[in-house]
């Protein structure tokens, strides 16, 4: 079956898709943006700057940092972070539904190699 993504751009130039939307999601269940990154395959620095750009995109951020130290550092999505989450993975939802059919006709005579 194919996949669909979906890929959000502002009127201010930042866009959002899976790959950002995944990130944030990775930060809030490992409370940190570096040990996000790993488990992602992502570079420490590519994640910081991923970070960067979904906080310059939102007139609030959406991920907070501490810095490490003798307690260590850590990153949580703030509530407008959890926010859009839910609001992604919720067009994402309807997306899916309303397409199904169409991604099934497009699946149908694609060249992917047929089951005997």
């Amino acid at each position: 079956m194919p996949s669909l993504s979906i890929r959000i751009d502002f009127d201010n130039e930042g866009r959002l898709g899976p790959g950002k939307v995944a990130l944030l999601e990775h930060i809030a269940k490992e409370g940190s943006i570096s040990a996000a990154g790993r488990s992602m395959n992502m570079s420490y620095k590519r994640a910081w700057e991923l970070v960067s750009e979904i906080n310059r995109s939102f007139e609030e951020p959406l991920v907070t940092a501490q810095t490490g130290g003798r307690s260590g550092g850590g990153a949580v999505l703030t509530q407008r972070g959890q926010e859009l989450i839910r609001h992604y993975r919720a067009i994402e939802r309807k997306a899916l539904s309303a397409t199904a059919s169409h991604l099934k006709a497009l699946q149908a005579i694609s060249r992917s190699p047929r089951r005997a």
